[in-house]
């Protein structure tokens, strides 16, 4: 799995075709303690940069719970 950021803040999650074929396998992604440390700092680091790279008017906003996400 790679993270390819964009310099608007946006980003792909690019998964190599083994990781796609055990996603539709297994229904699931399954991180071990250790997997899970470092996707949890990658999206950690992605998320700092996000934030230096939105636009004011995507920075700003604010996520609830019941906040609709429209996939493009």
């Amino acid at each position: 799995m790679k993270f390819k950021q964009y310099l608007n803040g946006s980003c792909d999650i690019e998964f190599s075709l083994r990781e796609r074929w055990i996603i539709l396998k297994k229904g699931k992604i399954h991180f071990s303690d250790e997997a899970l440390r470092h996707f949890g700092n990658n999206l950690i680091k992605m998320v700092s940069e996000w934030n230096l790279k939105f636009k004011e008017e995507v920075a700003n906003k604010q996520t609830f719970t019941d906040t609709k996400i429209e996939p493009k």
